[in-house]
């Protein structure tokens, strides 16, 4: 539970959250290419993901002098399976929604 926590903490960020959009979008990207457009200085967008990393939502690998970071599938598959799995209760409760809808619509005006 703890990973989920910890994932869903670094993604309330709008920067950490649009990161990791751009990262699902394009690829594996230099940490230089991810400042680009969000006005931020580089020590700012290494601090950003580093919380992801240590969500385990991306991963680094160095090539050459660069940084690269992609998504961490893995991470991004436990939300997706949380996600899922509480799809029974929101059916649920849409059902329960529709029933109560019918009964008020059926009551003599």
């Amino acid at each position: 539970m703890n990973t989920l926590i910890n994932a869903f903490s670094a993604l309330s960020d709008s920067t950490r959250f649009s990161i990791v959009e751009q990262l699902m979008q394009d690829g594996e990207m230099p940490a230089g290419d991810l400042i680009q457009g969000r006005g931020m200085s580089g020590a700012a967008i290494s601090r950003h993901l580093k919380v992801l990393r240590e969500a385990g939502l991306v991963q680094q690998r160095v090539h050459g002098t660069q940084r690269m970071y992609s998504v961490q599938p893995d991470g991004l598959r436990a939300i997706a399976e949380w996600t899922i799995s509480k799809r029974q209760f929101w059916e649920n409760s849409l059902d329960r929604l529709g029933d109560l809808i019918e009964r008020e619509n059926s009551w003599p005006t």
